[in-house]
């Protein structure tokens, strides 16, 4: 049973004959003003001038009235009431209007990555969102890293109006109770969610294994990458390279077993490792112990100009065996230029080269399957290094050249400014080809050798790749070759 308020009931109108009465009465008075208008201007003696008179004062009320309308208009204000610039014509096209408010959007803001740690206890993070809004300050992303002594540490991507300095929402941050606030620049690569660029990475990491250090340096940021071989050149062990399984985690160091052998140290001075960045890496260090060795298996047919192919493929430590046939093959002139050392301590170098922690090697053969000829791509620290060794019947038939491009080419999609070759003035093969580059180069001669740099960033390098992969590697090399265990030609 539904209770019912007697005054809610909405009664029926009983009286709509007054209306109709009311109506009635107004035809009639209608026709009696008609009846007596018609009568005057018929009979009237100015009935034609009282007719015009009426239609000028029509007419006059009709102009007054489209004049104050059109300066005491009613219609809403315009959606942006930001100034325009007098040079430009205006815009009647809907979507110009909305590009220009994107950009307009785009160009008044700026994107900052920070980092802060707060107390964990209810309410922390309301009042650094708080903060964040008062100062018209967006949030785009939130992730939360737990830590061990009971804080946790949040990291925003934020969108910032340009006018507000960093050194402001710093401390902005710390009156709303964050500390250790860290805070830099970011862009719209930053964009992507956490759980799809952990992802990207495996599958980066699970195509080739040379992708290890690069997927560690993307997800970790601006960071150190060392890799400690578990014996030095000469069968020694090598100091810290007995990294436990489960890895090490030292504020801001960490230490992961290699899958390889030995270990690998990342090194983050500037902001401390948190156990779910920890945890991370190791499980992208454990994807790549399950997978094992592997590199893209692709591979380019060229032709040379006197008619014989040459396949061009990435190489790993499976051509070991054929690589040092090729030394033996290669005479100790051409070793002395590759490797300005003792021509007995060359086999010694090729299992570092060929790993593919330490770079990039691309191995030229004949169809019978012969390597002929290996191409280096290095990372030096903050520079890269590019090597190339031809067998002696081969050289001077365009091998070296095709390799240095391709070399070049790889180092310009890892986002290297340049790379540097260390050979010797009468290496007039090596100099030929860096000059046939068509970049700008750079000579100098250290301790009796000749260092050529080329920057990269001055032109595009025009080769195709032996392998291309779907993915954009980051702008900065992480990777830096272990002092024990650099070759002689390192530069110093």
């Amino acid at each position: 049973m539904t209770d019912r308020n007697p005054a809610s009931v909405h009664r029926p109108h009983r009286h709509h004959w007054r209306r109709d009465v009311v109506e009635l009465a107004a035809m009639f008075c209608a026709v009696a003003v008609a009846d007596a208008i018609a009568n005057l201007v018929v009979h009237g003696p100015r009935g034609p001038v009282l007719l015009v008179a009426s239609a000028v004062v029509l007419l006059v009320t009709a102009a007054f009235h489209t004049w104050w309308a059109r300066r005491h208009s009613h219609a809403p204000p315009p959606r942006s009431t930001a100034p325009t610039d007098p040079a430009s014509p205006p815009s009647t096209s809907p979507g110009a209007a909305a590009t220009a408010s994107a950009t307009a959007t785009a160009n008044s803001t700026t994107l900052w990555r920070m980092r802060t740690t707060v107390r964990d206890e209810p309410g922390s993070l309301a009042s650094l969102c708080t903060a964040l809004a008062r100062n018209s300050v967006d949030i785009l992303t939130l992730q939360t890293h737990p830590l061990p002594e009971g804080g946790t540490v949040d990291e925003f991507l934020l969108r910032a109006p340009q006018e507000l300095p960093s050194a402001d929402l710093g401390r902005a941050v710390s009156r709303a109770g964050g500390h250790s606030t860290w805070i830099e620049r970011a862009d719209a690569h930053d964009l992507v969610d956490t759980p799809t660029r952990v992802l990207g990475l495996a599958t980066r990491t699970a195509l080739d294994a040379a992708e290890l250090p690069l997927a560690l340096r993307q997800l970790l940021g601006r960071c150190t990458i060392h890799s400690i071989p578990a014996t030095t050149l000469a069968g020694r062990p090598n100091a810290g390279a007995d990294a436990p399984v489960e890895g090490v985690l030292e504020a801001t160091v960490m230490r992961l077993r290699d899958p390889s052998g030995g270990a690998i140290t990342v090194e983050r001075p500037y902001l401390p490792f948190t156990p779910t960045e920890f945890a991370r890496a190791r499980a992208l260090v454990e994807l790549d112990a399950r997978l094992g060795p592997r590199v893209p298996r692709s591979q380019d047919v060229l032709t040379l100009p006197e008619g014989n192919e040459i396949t061009v493929r990435r190489a790993d430590g499976s051509d070991l065996p054929a690589a040092r046939a090729m030394h033996d093959r290669c005479s100790e002139r051409t070793l002395s230029l590759r490797y300005h050392g003792p021509v007995h301590d060359a086999d010694r170098y090729l299992g570092h080269l060929l790993s593919p922690r330490f770079g990039r090697t691309l191995a030229a053969t004949t169809a019978s399957g012969k390597l002929v000829a290996l191409g280096h791509l290095l990372w030096d620290g903050d520079e890269t290094e590019v090597a190339l060794l031809i067998e002696d019947d081969w050289q001077r038939r365009g091998i070296g050249s095709e390799l240095l491009r391709r070399l070049l080419a790889m180092a310009v999609e890892a986002g290297c400014d340049s790379v540097y070759a260390v050979t010797q003035a009468s290496n007039t093969g090596m100099v030929a080809a860096m000059r046939g580059l068509g970049l700008p180069l750079d000579y100098q001669i250290e301790e009796g050798t000749l260092v050529i740099t080329a920057r990269l960033d001055a032109a595009p390098v025009s080769s195709r790749l032996p392998y291309e992969p779907p993915y954009e590697l980051p702008r900065a090399l992480p990777y830096e070759l272990p002092r024990e265990q650099s070759a002689p030609h390192r530069r110093r």
